[in-house]
């Protein structure tokens, strides 16, 4: 193929050296395993550049998503839980995942359907603003439940450049 895409035809390797030499071009092999083997005549270094220039623009459109994570015990009080469901809220708006953990001392761990009924009433108080990404899971003596936000915001997704 040459510089706009046109094709040469079928042609031997001296051959297509010698036009690649007459236009000032380089000769790249763009698909080895075909047969024959195809190439193109192109500027390599100004196609290295447009391939980073279009790797850095998908960079820049991709959404940035931490996971964050607010802890608590199964004696919370309503006024602490109210205070952490506020902050999970705010992170929730922020675009981030949110790791609700709940930790269990000592004998506390024989009763976990308390940690249980604690994250379902925090999911049920953020349910217009996450959904559970991940159910109540318990891993030792940590009982363990994922949200997601329904939306992102705005801020969150980089706008990729305007091409002119």
């Amino acid at each position: 193929m040459g510089e706009k895409g046109e094709q040469l035809g079928i042609m031997t390797l001296q051959q297509a050296r010698e036009v690649a030499e007459r236009q000032n071009l380089d000769l790249v092999e763009v698909a080895p395993t075909a047969v024959p083997p195809v190439c193109r005549l192109l500027d390599y270094g100004k196609y290295k550049y447009e391939q980073a220039k279009k790797e850095r623009e998908a960079k820049k459109s991709q959404r940035v998503s931490l996971l964050r994570e607010i802890r608590f015990r199964p004696r919370i009080d309503n006024h602490d839980f109210e205070a952490k469901a506020r902050s999970v809220k705010k992170l929730l708006e922020e675009g981030d995942k949110v790791k609700i953990t709940v930790m269990f001392r000592g004998r506390e761990i024989v009763h976990p359907e308390t940690g249980v009924k604690l994250l379902q009433r925090m999911a049920e108080l953020l349910k217009e603003t996450a959904s559970i990404e991940k159910q109540p899971l318990l891993y030792g003596k940590r009982l363990i439940m994922i949200l997601a936000p329904l939306t992102m915001p705005k801020s969150r997704i980089k706008e990729g450049v305007k091409q002119a």
